[in-house]
Formats: structure tokens, sequence, C-alpha cells
């Protein structure tokens, strides 16, 4: 029986030497709009890059408004060199749009909500919800879908299934930050190939579901 509450400690405490993920960064300072704003920009994105584009763009544009209004050849220039630039930038401009014209600015504060803007999946819906506004919800990523199935915790076939296996089964004391948790850690220790198991204080836990290879 993996201890769930045993790992989330270690690695809580192990997690303490390394630099946080960017939108968590964001969420401490700024409000709803710029963790969904971020959180785009980070999609298959190096967390420096995102951290610089996000900068960049809120420093021209602080709101959907400003945001909405700004070139699209400016907009790219801004968050170069994020992964799809381009087709962020469009994307961006079409949410900020709807924010302004249906949502009077705000970003919506539910799942199901967030999920009607063009180019927000469960990911991003999840985060702003937890991050933005401190509301129950899980937001699984490749890291997170990878490490709990590597311990055996859940046995899931994508992102997707595992947030609801996750909802059935994750104390819901951890539900906001499992994202924050094991991005770090999985981006540091328990890395998608050749992970970092003999230095990994959760090892003698984990089943290593998949593991081929490891240091």
């Amino acid at each position: 029986m993996f201890d769930i509450d045993i790992a989330l400690k270690l690695i809580r405490q192990e997690n303490k030497q390394f630099v946080e993920p960017v939108v968590t960064t964001i969420s401490r300072k700024r409000t709803p709009f710029h963790v969904l704003i971020s959180c785009l920009l980070s999609l298959r994105t190096k967390d420096q890059t995102t951290r610089e584009a996000s900068h960049r763009l809120f420093a021209a544009a602080d709101n959907p408004e400003e945001m909405m209004n700004i070139h699209t050849p400016k907009l790219e220039k801004l968050i170069y060199p994020v992964g799809f630039y381009r087709t962020k930038a469009r994307k961006i401009k079409e949410i900020c749009k709807v924010l302004v014209e249906k949502y009077k600015g705000d970003v919506p504060n539910e799942i199901d909500e967030l999920l009607k803007l063009n180019g927000v999946g469960r990911k991003t819906a999840n985060l702003v919800v937890t991050l933005g506004y401190s509301k129950p919800g899980i937001c699984v990523d490749t890291h997170v879908h990878r490490i709990t199935n590597r311990w055996g915790y859940v046995k899931t076939k994508n992102p997707h299934e595992t947030e609801f296996a996750l909802r059935e089964k994750l104390p819901k004391k951890y539900w906001l930050t499992i994202n924050d948790l094991l991005v770090t850690y999985g981006q540091n220790i328990c890395v998608p190939i050749s992970p970092k198991c003999s230095i990994c204080p959760v090892s003698s836990y984990c089943r290593k579901v998949g593991v081929t290879r490891h240091r």
C-alpha cells in the first residue's frame, strides 16, 4: 500500500532546494487572469522561457481588455520563443475578447466555464481554479500522470484518466498542492527517462512501474 502522506511529506522537504513552477510564483502575486495566461504560455515550454515571456507580456498588458487590443505581430514578439507562439498569440487574443464580452473581464472560477474558452483544457482549467481561486481541483500534467503511475498509486492511461482516479483516491487536503509538488519533483528527481532513484527519498515506497533504467 503506497503511503501518500509520507511520500508527499518527503517530497515537500526535498523540493525546498528547487525553484518552484513559474505559474505558482505568478499566482502568489497576481490575479486568476495572470494565472490563466501564464499557464497557456507554459504549455510545451520550459519554465524559464515562460517566466520571461510572462514578464514581458504583463508589462505590456495587465488585463484582458489591454491584451486583446495588442496587434497580433506585437503579441507574437512579446511571447516568443514559447512553444507554438503564433497559435498561442491568436488564442490569447480570442480568450481575452471572450472574457471582456461575456464575463465582464473576469476569469470564470468554475472548471466547466473555463473549458468553454478555446485553448483551455482540463489541466489549465484546474490550475486556474486551484491556484487562482484556491478552490478544489486536481491539476494533472505529464509529471503528475507519470509519477503517480510510476508509484503504482494509480493505474491509468492518460492525464485525463489520472485526474478522475485521483479525485476518487487522493485525500482532499492534497488536491491544491499535488501539481506543484510533482511538477517540481518530476523536473528534478523523478524525471521521465532514467529517474534519479538513488537520491529519491520516496524510492523505497515506489513500485517503479515502467522504469527500465534509473540512476
